[in-house]
């Protein structure tokens, strides 16, 4: 019988751990917090300037491995899609800019990088997670955030891109 119960509990354990590994998206719900960041073009962005379009906000950091992985392949999505109503923007949380940069030297991205030097915008949309992605749907309501980078997820942004963009023009 104690067999069994340990058996029993170490597959509990083991299913809780599979889930929350491969758990990395939640649907989300509401307006998006409106903020202003100062962008690495010298300009400030405001997100409700956005409206109308479908925003990506992707808040990564310089020393985050994952974020830099993933930096070529959100240049290769913004590319795709920033002509069918949809951008990208790139919030580096760190109290100093110039760290951002010399990232963006190494991996150009043409797509907005959005300065969060006080964190005030990443701690507003709860980042714990480097990187953490926020889908925003042409009307201003969070839809989507992923947590984390794997290579191979950038299809899945695609998807949402895809149908976020699709739900825009109906």
């Amino acid at each position: 019988m104690k067999t069994l119960v340990k058996i029993a509990l170490i597959a509990i354990s083991l299913s809780g751990l599979s889930a929350s590994l491969s758990s990395h998206a939640l649907d989300l719900k509401g307006k998006a917090k409106d903020f202003t960041l100062k962008s690495n073009s010298g300009r400030n962005i405001r997100l409700s300037e956005m409206r109308g379009k479908v925003v990506m906000i992707n808040f990564w950091a310089h020393w985050c491995g994952p974020c830099r992985q993933e930096m070529p392949h959100l240049e290769k999505i913004y590319q795709r899609y920033k002509d069918a109503g949809f951008t990208i923007l790139g919030v580096h949380q760190d109290s100093d800019p110039k760290t951002a940069d010399k990232v963006l030297n190494d991996i150009p991205v043409s797509f907005p990088i959005l300065y969060d030097t006080t964190s005030k915008v990443s701690e507003t949309y709860n980042v714990s997670a480097m990187p953490s992605t926020v889908f925003i749907d042409c009307d201003g309501n969070l839809k989507y955030l992923h947590r984390g980078y794997k290579p191979g997820e950038e299809k899945t942004y695609q998807k949402y891109i895809k149908s976020l963009i699709k739900a825009c023009s109906i």
